[in-house]
């Protein structure tokens, strides 16, 4: 079997699968919602005490702060007519506002990561009070007792209007709140240079004459659009919506089925929740080993994903601290981790997860030596080449010996043209005699096929890539080539690799084979130039291994035709002189 024609045919199905995927996403009819019922009643938990459950009502397009939690008060939410103070928060990765009402995080804007490389001016803005571009995270307690809580529409006050970072490590924003009655609580944010994580303390102090009984809870409200999905835009192939972890696996979860089949709930001490897109996420991590409940529910084009612990008592003259961690950035591997190592699976490698993610701390390791992605991703190239060269090496002989042969097999193929059954059995005996196992090279291709697709997968979804520069014209290895030069610097490639190694059989075959350089140039002509140029390093590299294979060949050949062994090292004798 040629294997060559093989590896073609295995990425070509890849790639006619995927515009297979995008057509019936683009013209499949669209599911009919069914019509809403109201939802039964859950029955309580009595370890809450009786707290009230949380609301999930979406975000009103007049409203400034949803309304996703009960009037306990009697007070509206508040409006875009409220002026509520917003305390600014200045550091060296981001700026947040912090609404006083809740002290909700109603913004956040990513300093070093502009939305594209020729606006340098116009940042990623992951959280936001813009309905088609809503993105709040809100913190809160839950109180048994009747009366006024510090839940998330509750007003905090603020000492200050404004926090910069500056030349410190860290700071912290403090608000408070009372009750009046003797139970205040302190809201504490703590920023930490070059992190875009941000941990919030909710410092209970109980000065009454009765206990507090509560809870804390934490909610994120993020848009979810149903997602428009084309070859022409990397960013589409990346999921964009909620995503959860009950601690022992993470789940993305999908329009159709919270439409379908309503709230998604679970509960976990290790869990956490979250909203991805391409390169950035918003995550949500509770304490660890608390007990919480979850819930993920959808309302128009908002998703509401929200935890709420178990009920905890803070008796008179007692503080109790209750802490959330959440993370507000792009998907930096190493930050993620700090927080909780299951926080890396935001990193959306899909189902090729176990390779992609070591080929990413390769590549990760080796851009630590040379500085540059682009050198970083044709070193490992060369490694991953190297680490399979003695499997294809086989295939590459084989190539070779059928190349050679095929003189030999159209002389057959003329001698039996109407005889398939001799002529199929004097092929056979043909490749015994000459040692040539015509299949030997598809285990090595399939082996590596995967290993391709999770290199994609590393270099498509890495943040580390986004905006990269290589060299000269490639300014950016997350976009395409501006020029498309390496598109055709790699259909040129694999146009040598076919002469190299001549296709025979049907002519109508043959044909189809002379044009997939050309069809491959076009569908690599809008990736990314980083992914572009891991299959140019990949083509040249495979070129030059089977160039040298086909003169060892040639050689192995004419020394047998003369009579000669394959040359060897001469054994070394003893001197006898």
């Amino acid at each position: 079997m040629d294997n060559q024609r093989l590896l073609i045919w295995a990425v070509f199905g890849v790639l006619a699968w995927v515009t297979w995927q995008q057509w019936t996403a683009d013209y499949a009819p669209a599911p009919v919602q069914p019509l809403e019922t109201p939802e039964a009643p859950q029955a309580a938990d009595p370890t809450d005490m009786a707290l009230p459950e949380l609301d999930d009502t979406p975000i009103d397009e007049q409203d400034v702060m949803p309304d996703v939690m009960p009037d306990v008060d009697g007070q509206p939410a508040s409006t875009a007519g409220d002026t509520a103070p917003v305390v600014r928060v200045s550091t060296d990765v981001f700026e947040i506002e912090i609404s006083t009402t809740g002290g909700t995080l109603q913004s956040a804007i990513l300093l070093n990561y502009p939305v594209a490389k020729d606006r340098p001016n116009d940042l990623v803005q992951l959280l936001s009070t813009d309905p088609n571009q809503l993105g709040l995270i809100q913190t809160g307690l839950r109180s048994t007792a009747e009366g006024a809580e510090a839940n998330h529409r509750a007003t905090f006050a603020s000492a200050r209007q404004s926090f910069d970072l500056g030349s410190a490590d860290e700071f912290v924003v403090p608000l408070t709140w009372t009750d009046g009655a003797g139970v205040t609580v302190e809201k504490r944010y703590r920023f930490t240079r070059g992190s875009y994580a941000v941990v919030i303390e909710q410092i209970v102090t109980n000065n009454s004459e009765q206990p507090w009984r509560g809870a804390e809870y934490a909610q994120l409200q993020r848009r979810f659009y149903e997602q428009k999905r084309s070859m022409f835009d990397v960013d589409s192939y990346s999921v964009d919506g909620p995503i959860i972890y009950n601690g022992d696996k993470s789940e993305k979860l999908k329009r159709d089925d919270l439409i379908e089949g309503g709230p998604y709930d679970f509960a976990s001490e290790r869990g956490w929740f979250g909203s991805i897109q391409h390169h950035f996420v918003n995550a949500v991590v509770p304490e660890a080993e608390t007990g919480q409940r979850y819930r993920v529910s959808l309302r128009g084009n908002t998703s509401t994903a929200s935890s709420i612990g178990n009920t905890s008592v803070v008796a008179p003259g007692e503080t109790k601290v209750f802490t959330t961690t959440v993370f507000v950035g792009p998907k930096l591997q190493d930050q993620l981790g700090d927080i909780d190592k299951s926080l890396k699976l935001t990193v959306d490698y899909g189902w090729l997860t176990i390779l992609s993610q070591p080929l990413f701390q390769l590549l990760s390791f080796v851009y630590g030596f040379v500085g540059n992605w682009g050198v970083a991703i044709i070193i490992v190239t060369l490694m991953i080449k190297l680490v399979f060269y003695k499997l294809t090496e086989s295939s590459g002989r084989s190539m070779a010996k059928m190349r050679n042969l095929q003189p030999r097999l159209k002389a057959l193929q003329e001698r039996y043209k109407d005889d398939r059954q001799q002529l199929s059995q004097s092929m056979m005996e043909l490749y015994k005699r000459e040692k040539v196992n015509p299949a030997a090279g598809c285990l090595p291709i399939l082996i590596q096929m995967p290993f391709f697709l999770a290199f994609y997968w590393a270099l498509l979804e890495s943040v580390e890539m986004r905006q990269a520069p290589f060299a000269l014209w490639i300014t950016d290895l997350s976009s395409r080539d501006p020029y498309f030069i390496l598109p055709l610097i790699m259909g040129g490639a694999m146009f040598f690799q076919q002469k190299l190694n001549p296709q025979v059989g049907d002519p109508v075959q043959v044909k189809v084979m002379q044009v997939m350089p050309i069809i491959f140039t076009a569908f690599f002509a809008f990736f990314p130039a980083g992914l572009v140029l891991y299959w140019v390093t990949n083509t040249l590299l495979s070129i030059a291994q089977q160039w040298k294979i086909n003169k060892v060949v040639e050689r192995e050949a004419k020394q047998k035709k003369g009579g000669k062994k394959p040359d060897k090292k001469p054994d070394k004798k003893p001197d006898k002189s």
